[in-house]
């Protein structure tokens, strides 16, 4: 007799937090805190769309990961009451990845591509007569006799979101009727959806401790839930469950989470600029191979910040540490007539 083996699964943690941040996510866009004017100007496109009858302009969201591009995406398609398809540059190899979605949307529907800038060339021509004339071009043969087939789309719109608008080409940008720049939340907003999401939890917590989470979270909502939820693990283990100023400033500190919002790898970013290349100026790679972290990470994740906080510059010649991040890491800053040697990278 034999006995059937029990299957243990284990718990996806990426999953979880995935999962948890699709719970936390407003339903409705006025539910959207921060980005004021963003929305308003997304209002008043979807507002003067439905009147019309006709599906909403291309759209275009840029600014730091975290801030919410994909889920106006969400909301967006949600006010206009259509369907979305959501991929992301990196994963589309070929046209024929882009066709089957194309043909599958409705009319007004959305296709939201993340990461839209890391879009392949032939791709990008691909989509060109798919934005404007809402047709494709099907390849039926190969060779030098190849020949096309032209394929009717019903009218929709794209909804791309970039970290790095620099990168997107011209012909890329052009085609946006619709560009919008996310910009970092402060504080007070921070706030208002860390008391959200702590009703959506059950997690008890109070103004001091909202407020102490807030001016940490690097002025980013995804950042700023991510905390939350560990400091409800510490205050759950350590303090009954309640987040206090002093309880979120403790969890904080073992997170190396400093009064500023610098983690572990911001500190050791500035820290690498100061000791090893005299505060700079020293090339993005040659940093990023000194931390070892990726120079497009660096670029995008890490760098916006630390400039909007006057940590770090960048100048012709590279990334430079300022003076308030040598005092603030007590180093003692370079007088100005000290001539900085040039590390390239």
């Amino acid at each position: 007799m034999t006995r059937a083996r029990s299957e243990i699964t284990t718990p996806d943690p990426l999953a979880e937090e995935q999962s948890a941040d699709t719970a936390l996510r407003p339903s409705r866009l006025d539910e959207f805190v921060g980005q004021a004017k963003v929305k308003d100007s997304l209002q008043i496109a979807i507002d003067a769309a439905k009147q019309r009858g006709e599906p909403l302009d291309h759209t275009l969201f840029f600014g730091p990961p975290g801030l919410g591009k994909t889920t106006l995406a969400l909301l967006m398609a949600r006010e206009l009451g259509v369907s979305v398809r959501t991929t992301s540059g990196p994963v589309l190899e070929r046209p024929g990845d882009l066709l089957g979605m194309l043909t599958s949307l409705r009319k007004g529907d959305i296709l939201f591509i993340d990461e839209v800038h890391r879009l392949r060339p032939a791709l990008e021509e691909f989509l060109y007569p798919a934005m404007e004339e809402f047709h494709v071009d099907v390849r039926v043969s190969d060779g030098p006799r190849g020949q096309t087939l032209p394929l009717s789309l019903e009218r929709f719109t794209l909804i791309g979101a970039t970290t790095r608008f620099g990168l997107l080409t011209a012909p890329m940008r052009a085609r946006f009727g619709l560009v919008e720049r996310l910009h970092y939340y402060p504080p007070d907003d921070l706030a208002q959806i860390l008391s959200r999401s702590a009703r959506i939890l059950g997690i008890g917590m109070d103004p001091a401790g909202t407020a102490e989470i807030a001016r940490r979270s690097r002025g980013t909502p995804r950042v700023a839930n991510r905390l939350l939820r560990r400091v409800r693990d510490y205050a759950q283990v350590r303090a009954d469950g309640m987040i206090t100023a002093t309880v979120a400033a403790e969890a904080l500190k073992r997170l190396d989470v400093d009064e500023f919002g610098l983690d572990d790898m911001d500190a050791r970013i500035l820290k690498t600029i100061i000791e090893q290349f005299d505060g700079g100026p020293v090339g993005v790679a040659t940093v990023a191979a000194a931390v070892g972290e990726d120079p497009e990470t660096l670029e995008e994740v890490y760098e916006p910040f630390l400039m909007q906080q006057g940590f770090l510059t960048r100048t012709p010649r590279g990334r430079c540490a300022t003076g308030t991040a040598y005092r603030h890491f007590g180093f003692t800053p370079p007088r100005k007539s000290e001539q900085p040697t040039i590390f390239d990278g």
